[in-house]
């Protein structure tokens, strides 16, 4: 049959990225307690596209996931990335995946069970030199207490949830459970799904004795990072969903050498 993606493209345009986007999968991933998890992840897988053929063959890019049964470990990443460029003749690969994380968080004083979900993603590229770069992301619910609210009230300080986003480059495995537990122990306090009274009030009390701006956030988290040899590179962000503002409070901290790196697991 002809194969009309292969046909010539008078343009002669290259495409820096071409695939699929937001396909449900259910993947494996390392559990630091349990050694794996089982979730559902959306994934989007894009190569690169010379400027002389017509398009690239989708349907193989849903074929390797199949045969390949991900497991989103950052040797298994790394491998289907060199796939990717094989069995499409591509120079570079580059593949997102994000999935729900869950967790098993017991509540502070009652120490009532329930879990957490965290949105992950990892992201991986490889470029024609076989180099491979992998981001891992991480975004974490917290609470915080507004010091200079703390600060001018008689009595009372506003306190809102807010959002947390970790990304960092590094030089051998990080458990994601390390990632979330370094941006909790930042915040004003750790957010729960389960909260009896007595837990409510302990949660409470420690958000108010340890009030935060985004820019504390931000700030307590890049320090913490700078001093860890392995993280090469980080971004990190705080988002807090304003309890008496109709808008956001957000602030923003990269730091680090953003070159790429041949990854290896030993």
């Amino acid at each position: 049959m002809i194969d009309i993606q292969n046909q010539r493209d008078h343009r002669n345009i290259p495409i820096d990225k071409v695939g699929i986007k937001n396909l449900r999968y259910p993947v494996t991933v390392l559990d630091r307690k349990n050694g794996f998890q089982h979730t559902v992840a959306s994934i989007n897988m894009y190569v690169d596209l010379p400027g002389k053929y017509k398009g690239t063959h989708m349907s193989r890019f849903v074929e390797m996931l199949h045969l390949f049964r991900p497991e989103v470990s950052l040797e298994k990443i790394s491998q289907l990335l060199e796939e990717m460029k094989t069995h499409l003749d591509a120079a570079s690969a580059h593949v997102e995946i994000t999935f729900p994380y869950f967790i098993k968080k017991k509540a502070p004083v009652s120490n009532c069970p329930g879990l957490m979900d965290y949105t992950c993603k990892l992201v991986g590229f490889s470029d024609p030199d076989g180099n491979t770069d992998l981001i891992l992301e991480v975004i974490v619910p917290v609470s915080s207490v507004c010091p200079c609210s703390k600060e001018i009230s008689e009595a009372g300080a506003h306190n809102q949830r807010g959002e947390v986003k970790l990304r960092t480059r590094f030089k051998k495995f990080i458990w994601i459970e390390d990632m979330i537990e370094l941006v909790e122990s930042c915040a004003s306090c750790e957010v729960f799904s389960v909260l009896k009274r007595v837990d409510e009030k302990c949660v409470t009390e420690k958000g108010y004795e340890n009030p935060k701006f985004v820019e504390d956030i931000v700030r307590d988290i890049a320090e913490r990072i700078k001093r860890d040899d392995n993280i090469t590179w980080f971004s990190v962000s705080a988002e807090n969903f304003e309890s008496i503002h109709n808008h956001s409070a957000y602030a923003l901290i990269t730091g680090g050498e953003k070159k790429s790196y041949r990854f290896r697991e030993k």
